[in-house]
């Protein structure tokens, strides 16, 4: 492609902030944003960005529409709420309008695991109009693609096992209330831990009608599954509250989560398959004490046994970095709905956008 990549940002929250400086330095341009809150919409980007003014004025969600068809983009971004339905409204109009789409939702990465009707309802409007919608971020690499390497270089697998911390403050309210954040122990068994509290027959109906809430690590297990062919017997989750011994403010929350009070929670997928290998993840995501740090810890047991473990990642960064970098990817994907499982091999882009565009 010999002129730059157009971009429409939608969403212009914390992580709109860099995927926008992301999209800019690798030399892509925003055309575009939306999002519902007033304060910034008919506001140019730099009010949420920084820096100089780009001309480009953020969008009424009610505009949406008429603003894509507009100045016709070749991707959207879409960095909003965590589950499916959520995002359903974003990436059904850009199916519509044939545009492509990469969401940061995490149950996007595989959603076909957790709500396959809404997954077939995207894809089939995608392949229709010749579009190509997706959703990727930070377990693309470090969930995903970094395991399979691992894989490959291991002769035989009993056991994948990962762990994934996260502070719930660098991702907004939603993502902070839907793991519990703020609830006292009693709530948060109501609200959150009761959903579990199901039969294999019971979860299947919702994850079929599409109201199952999945945990990040449901998706990625079913990705993994996907990436390394292995066939998938039985998965079941497992929500667990954390607490803290002393009071903690949370800015996302405005408010204090009393000592004993749930500040997130963890949440443990295990997944068992036909080939014999269990695959057994936990997310943890909470709002952090002095003493917190996020971590990323992958085992892999068999022969050999081999364990990675990423200290400290900035996973906001690296979330939005790798957003930005698969967008030639997607533009240059088959139409419907792919998840990056079935994509290339993620790259870094040295060169502008534009370049690795077939």
């Amino acid at each position: 492609m010999e002129r730059k990549v157009r971009v429409v940002q939608y969403g212009t929250g914390k992580m709109s902030v860099y995927t926008m400086r992301y999209v800019y330095e690798k030399g892509a341009e925003i055309v575009g944003a939306v999002d519902v809150n007033p304060s910034v919409i008919g506001k140019d980007i730099a009010t949420v960005m920084g820096g100089e003014e780009r001309g480009t004025k953020i969008t009424a969600k009610e505009q949406a529409e008429e603003m894509l068809k507009e100045v016709k983009p070749d991707i959207v971004i879409v960095t909003t709420m965590s589950l499916f339905n959520d995002v359903e409204d974003a990436l059904m109009l850009c199916a519509k309008l044939g545009i492509n789409a990469i969401t940061t939702c995490e149950e996007a990465f595989y959603p076909a695991n957790s709500n396959p009707e809404l997954t077939k309802k995207i894809d089939e409007l995608a392949k229709q109009n010749g579009c190509t919608i997706t959703g990727s971020g930070y377990q693309d690499i470090y969930w995903g693609e970094l395991i399979s390497a691992i894989a490959g270089s291991t002769h035989t697998i009993k056991k994948i096992k990962g762990s994934s911390s996260y502070n719930v403050e660098d991702y907004g309210i939603a993502l902070a209330k839907a793991h519990g954040s703020g609830l006292t122990l009693e709530e948060f068994d109501s609200q959150i831990a009761s959903v579990d509290r199901i039969s294999d027959e019971e979860r299947q109906a919702m994850i079929e009608k599409g109201e199952y809430l999945p945990s990040y690590m449901w998706n990625v297990n079913g990705w993994l599954c996907s990436k390394l062919g292995l066939t998938v017997t039985s998965q079941t989750q497992k929500t667990i509250p954390h607490t803290y011994k002393e009071d903690i403010y949370s800015s996302t929350l405005e408010m204090t989560v009393k000592a004993g009070d749930a500040t997130g929670m963890s949440a443990v997928v295990t997944t068992t398959t036909a080939e014999g290998i269990t695959i057994e993840s936990e997310c943890i995501g909470k709002v952090y004490s002095k003493e917190d740090y996020d971590k990323n810890e992958w085992t892999i047991q068999g022969e050999p046994d081999t364990t990675i473990v990423v200290a400290r990642p900035a996973t906001v960064e690296l979330t939005c970095a790798t957003i930005v970098n698969r967008i030639p990817d997607v533009i240059n994907g088959k139409p419907g709905y792919v998840s990056t499982d079935k994509l290339e091999e993620l790259k870094y882009r040295v060169k502008p956008l534009n370049e690795y565009v077939k």
